[in-house]
């Protein structure tokens, strides 16, 4: 009897373990598409499985695990041809990635791990250009990929970068002159870009703690900075170096310095303990100054518990400003190439959950029932974006009411079919956006739906989707908090001009569709289960302070079955007689919808326009493949600045979602590549000053 129950206290303890152990399944489908997408190679990859399997529990080749998720794949030069799968961003555990030494082809995916630490994908045969997703990868220190074909110019993707001490682009066919953003890479002490076509100065190194660097066989030209001239391991030949002294800095321009290393003479110290003393008794004087004047305006000022910082009207960024104030080519060029990144962190999210740090919260002065103190509101942003498992916190009624002035007019920012939008405004200078559900919504419901709803939506993370922070259910009231975008709508953007408005560039209204369609690919394609989002509008798209959008309404879907109407008029699509009649297909029309309002900057439905262009979609669609036509459809306050084929393979995407018969409209993920390979374009980076009627022969 006692060996019967040991027998069965042994098979227990095993199957326990096997159950511990089975790999999370979005790891198991990630590896399984990817081992498809390698052709089978059985032979090569012991224990992997094209469908199901248990990576971890039954030691697949060249995976390592902690627990029930991966963290390790390394299989270099294992002779492994085709390509990587389009799932790797299910592998949110891995940090270390090396598929070097194999004969893999096609496109890097942009959509890899997204927390990888080391990344090394040399010695094979990819082409295309490096995937913008590594510019999201904040803790990654390494970075191979050399010795492959790809293409194209680095874009400005260094700027999160701030870890990465290994680059190496080597032997590769990359063009272009070096990004600015490179000058965030502060840990970077070995760069490798020998042997492309790489072009321009490399000035933007210079600051950089290079111990290692090798730009051999290129097309750089100017000199070679002073700065880098000390580097360990200095290697610059094959290129176009001007010769004789370098011409002095431009006036008021210092030369940039490295960090002094230890040993430095007493000479520079003094020198710049001077400086450092004459900068600290100015900062001084300046503080006394403010303070001055601080302490006599609040004299005068009236009692308010919010700080107005749009007083003046919205906070805009030179990138919408400063292009279109001149004709000056040249100076739209410049604006382009030192303040306009084709893309951005917080639009491009390749398929990961990244967020973008939140600011502490200063109690107010006031006494608030219930108030958060700095810690406890910290504490709310940043929780959330601390773990993988992340739930939307609770704020009080009485809080919110204070924060928007008792749900104040002056507070208001729109209103829809669900309800009203407030701003809440803390003493600051922070401010929430507060959704406040029109109650009648849930007449005859569960108790619980609004539950179900914030646990839905705080599941959602993604850098082009509005972030939730929290919600309130009290006393009726059925509130959504989320984080507060500065810029407003994309629709106040194209169609509420005011003194402060200047029109997007058409690089930014890329930029915006592109963001967009990465979060709508997000919701359909990523979240499980998936999202329709059935309310896409261009009042849903909201812009920060760097004019990235954000779109919101998500997970509400349920309520449109509910309310009278469901989007705004003009983008209901064709089969949409009813709301229930909403699918992925819907969404795809009403995303096209707004890519021909940043086309064109006209309204969905216009009724001061002429009857035969009332309808934005009815009037566009015929003239979307008329190259002649669409030069007039265009936007005029982009006043002829854009690349028109730029314009016509932008048209081209809109058709495909504008389709009367949904089966024929493609998928979003479909319409994010079109966007991608269309914001890729040489055009889009060098020639942003040409119209159609200007010069048409670079496209």
């Amino acid at each position: 009897m006692n060996l019967n129950l040991l027998g069965f206290l042994i098979f227990s303890l095993g199957f326990l373990t096997r159950v511990q152990t089975k790999t999370s399944s979005q790891d198991v489908s990630a590896l399984n598409v990817m081992f498809t997408s390698l052709n089978n190679p059985s032979s090569q990859l012991n224990g992997w499985k094209a469908n199901g399997g248990d990576p971890c529990g039954e030691s697949w080749e060249g995976v390592k695990c902690s627990g029930s998720s991966v963290t390790e794949i390394k299989l270099s030069g294992y002779g492994l041809s085709g390509s990587l799968g389009y799932q790797l961003s299910n592998l949110k555990s891995v940090t270390t990635f090396d598929m070097s030494k194999n004969n893999l082809q096609n496109d890097v995916p942009y959509q890899l791990p997204p927390n990888l630490d080391y990344l090394d994908l040399s010695n094979n045969q990819f082409s295309g250009t490096i995937p913008y997703s590594i510019s999201q990868m904040k803790g990654i220190t390494y970075v191979n990929l050399a010795h492959n074909q790809l293409n194209g110019q680095l874009t400005d993707m260094f700027q999160n970068l701030k870890k990465l001490k290994q680059l190496d682009v080597s032997n590769n066919k990359l063009s272009g002159e070096l990004p600015r953003s490179m000058e965030s890479l502060s840990s970077l002490d070995t760069l490798y870009l020998q042997n492309n076509q790489l072009s321009g100065k490399i000035n933007v190194l210079a600051g950089l703690p290079l111990k290692d660097l090798n730009v051999e066989n290129n097309e750089f030209n100017g000199w070679i900075p002073d700065e880098l001239k000390d580097i360990d391991n200095l290697q610059t030949g094959g290129n176009s170096w001007s010769s004789g002294p370098a011409p002095p800095p431009p006036p008021g321009v210092k030369p940039k310095k490295k960090p002094q290393q230890e040993g430095g003479g007493g000479t520079n110290f003094s020198h710049w303990i001077i400086i450092a003393l004459v900068i600290l008794a100015s900062l001084v004087a300046v503080a006394l100054l403010v303070t001055v004047i601080f302490s006599r305006k609040r004299r005068f000022a009236p009692t308010s518990h919010f700080f107005d910082e749009e007083k003046g009207g919205r906070m805009f960024t030179p990138r919408a400003s400063q292009e279109l104030s001149t004709d000056s080519r040249t100076a739209l060029r410049s604006d382009f190439k030192e303040n306009e990144p084709l893309y951005s962190p917080g639009s491009i999210d390749t398929k990961t959950l990244q967020k973008s740090p939140s600011s502490g919260y200063k109690p107010p002065s006031f006494d608030l029932a219930q108030s958060l103190n700095d810690n406890e509101f910290a504490s709310r942003l940043n929780a959330k974006r601390s773990t993988s498992a992340r739930a939307a916190v609770p704020f009080t009624l009485t809080e919110l009411r204070t924060a928007t002035d008792d749900f104040s007019p002056s507070q208001l920012v729109g209103e829809g079919s669900l309800g009203r939008l407030y701003k809440a405004k803390y003493p600051d200078g922070k401010v929430l956006a507060v959704k406040k559900i029109d109650s009648s919504l849930f007449e005859g419901t569960r108790p619980e739906e609004f539950s179900d709803i914030v646990n839905n939506i705080s599941k959602v993370h993604h850098p082009n989707i509005a972030e939730l922070v929290g919600y309130c259910s009290e006393q009726g009231h059925n509130i959504l908090v989320y984080e507060y975008c500065r810029n407003g709508s994309l629709h106040d953007f194209l169609h509420v001009s005011d003194d402060y408005s200047k029109p997007l560039t058409w690089n930014t209204r890329v930029r915006i569709a592109l963001g967009v369609s990465r979060a709508v690919e997000y919701l359909h394609e990523i979240c499980s289960p998936s999202f329709v989002h059935k309310n896409i509008k261009s009042s849903n798209i909201l812009l920060d302070l760097d004019l990235n959008p954000h779109l919101g309404d998500y997970g509400l879907a349920n309520f449109h079955l509910r309310t009278s109407q469901n989007l705004g008029a003009g983008y209901n699509a064709p089969e949409c007689t009813t709301p229930s009649a909403y699918t992925m297909k819907s969404d795809v029309y009403s995303f096209g919808v707004v890519m021909l309002e940043l086309l064109t900057g006209r309204k969905p439905l216009d009724n001061s326009k002429p009857t035969s262009e009332q309808c934005l979609v009815r009037w566009a669609t015929p003239q979307l493949h008329d190259l002649e036509a669409l030069d007039e459809m265009v936007d005029p306050a982009l006043r002829g600045l854009y690349p028109p084929k730029s314009v016509s393979r932008f048209a081209d995407v809109i058709a495909l979602c504008v389709q009367t018969e949904p089966e024929f409209r493609p998928p979003m993920s479909e319409i994010v590549q079109a966007l991608i390979r269309l914001a890729e374009r040489p055009s889009m980076k060098e020639d942003f000053g040409h119209s159609r009627r200007t010069e048409d022969s670079d496209y």
